[in-house]
């Protein structure tokens, strides 16, 4: 069994660090991070710092820190070469000896930047050496934060970004709870659509959950056309399934 209980010389720890609350991270993750010789955080080019090096801080030892500037744009090839690089410095790290850990907000393997980070670097390190550390996704954190149960029974759940509104309307057919992310600019096409199938009252929405600009939201009316950013959550409570 893996030893978590400090960072491993020439291992790679793929970190999630939670929804932005540095109280909110796992022992698992504090150990790893206090104790790793180099952490890697990726930062979008349109902020001035990483949202996940904020989150760690009151952990961080001295360490080698490492931002990596990363496009906000749906370029395959200019993704695909910014990850190389990354990759790159990950494993000239671990060839000298040294332990690495790659942060990110959120939970490692659900719409994070670390998938891109794991494609480039398979085949480069031994697959033991790689290690994923579980973080508080974001529909597990708006969804505490409202104090609503997510599901019951046989209830069934849906995770969709929203940039495919039909595919988010046609999900509200196929579960009991909907969760969407990356709402952003759409904000008002998903609410249109929400009050047109009857469930603008079932609808709660968190922007930035844990973080010092949190929003909460249970009734859509209080938006009043504000404008949401990046991290917002939407959970659309369908309906329940019985056991019968």
């Amino acid at each position: 069994m893996t030893d978590f209980t400090k960072a491993q010389a020439g291992h790679l720890y793929i970190v999630g660090v939670g929804p932005g609350a540095a109280d909110l991270l796992t022992i698992r993750a504090i150990n790893i991070l206090s104790t790793v010789d180099v952490i890697i955080a990726p930062r979008s080019s349109l902020s001035a710092e990483s949202l996940a090096v904020s989150v760690v801080r009151p952990y961080l030892r001295g360490q080698e820190l490492v931002e990596h500037i990363y496009p906000m744009e749906r370029d395959p090839l200019q993704t695909a070469q910014c990850w190389a690089q990354m990759a790159d410095l990950a494993v000239q790290r671990l060839a000298q000896g040294l332990s690495v850990a790659h942060i990110t907000i959120g939970d490692p393997l659900l719409y994070s930047t670390c998938a891109y980070l794991l494609e480039q670097i398979s085949g480069r390190v031994p697959t033991e050496n790689i290690h994923v550390v579980s973080g508080i996704s974001a529909l597990q954190a708006a969804s505490a934060v409202i104090g609503e149960s997510l599901l019951t029974q046989n209830d069934r759940l849906m995770l969709l970004p929203a940039d495919d509104l039909a595919a988010v309307e046609s999900a509200l057919g196929c579960c009991e709870t909907l969760v969407i992310y990356k709402i952003g600019e759409r904000a008002q096409a998903v609410i249109e659509m929400i009050r047109r199938h009857g469930l603008a009252q079932n609808a709660r929405l968190v922007c930035y959950a844990e973080q010092e600009r949190e929003q909460i939201f249970t009734n859509l009316d209080d938006l009043n056309g504000n404008r949401l950013g990046y991290m917002s959550t939407m959970i659309v409570h369908v309906g329940h399934k019985s056991w019968s």
